[in-house]
């Protein structure tokens, strides 16, 4: 593990202010519920009736309603106690208050691994993708979505998107660019662990962006990009 100095402790704290919040449209939470969207079009159809689906940092549950009818028991783990309550009424059959770095859960439960929007909030995100992977059975799918560590990244994502006074915007301090995840470094952690990652990129619709800030839409499109730089995804199947 790389110790980095000077790193802010207190996002779960953040999260646990902002639980009324995740479920308003234009809030500072909107986002995840736009890349929630995109992230459960990678989930892939059950493999038996008792297929088994783990959401990591859950957070309010904005993924629920995406996996209704998908034909999972979908379990959602995350250290907010406020935000889990959110969860509790929108798609979870059951939540767990835990660390995501050491998960309560004995290897190869799931079918179905998803964490979405949290390894750029750990100091080692790397460690939280051996906890994805070996909760994950063979043949089980892994699906994540971050940040990439650029400066493309730290201007998207700091600079203009946490200081324009726009609906969604996250609060100032949401992210520190220290923790932003290195692409390649990724891979080779999933791969160690079992499951080749294949990163794909995406971006808000630019249509829908603007007419989200002109009050004429609600939620924004994700759509993908040839790009990684700033936000991606990645995908994979453990073998």
């Amino acid at each position: 593990m790389v110790v980095v100095s000077g790193l802010r402790r207190n996002f779960i704290t953040d999260y646990d202010s902002l639980a009324d919040r995740w479920w308003d449209p234009r809030g500072p939470l909107a986002p995840l519920g736009w890349i929630a969207r995109a992230r459960a079009d990678f989930v892939p159809v059950p493999r038996n009736e008792q297929a088994m689906l783990l959401d990591v940092a859950c957070g309010g549950g904005l993924f629920g309603p995406h996996l209704v009818g998908k034909g999972y028991r979908v379990i959602g783990v995350d250290l907010s106690a406020a935000s889990l309550c959110e969860a509790r009424h929108h798609g979870f059959h059951a939540v767990a208050q835990a660390d995501i770095v050491a998960l309560p859960f004995a290897d190869e439960s799931f079918d179905v691994v998803t964490a979405g929007q949290c390894l750029e909030h750990v100091p080692d995100p790397f460690a939280v993708v051996g906890e994805l992977c070996r909760v994950l059975r063979p043949g089980g799918t892994l699906i994540v979505d971050t940040i990439a560590d650029t400066r493309a990244a730290r201007l998207v994502s700091i600079t203009i998107a946490e200081n324009l006074p726009v609906p969604g915007r996250p609060p100032r301090g949401t992210h520190d660019h220290r923790l932003f995840v290195n692409r390649a470094r990724l891979i080779r952690v999933a791969r160690a662990h079992g499951v080749e990652l294949q990163l794909l990129g995406v971006r808000p619709h630019f249509g829908d962006g603007i007419r989200f800030l002109a009050r004429r839409l609600e939620e924004v499109r994700m759509v993908r990009t040839k790009s990684t730089a700033v936000l991606f995804l990645g995908v994979g199947t453990k073998w």
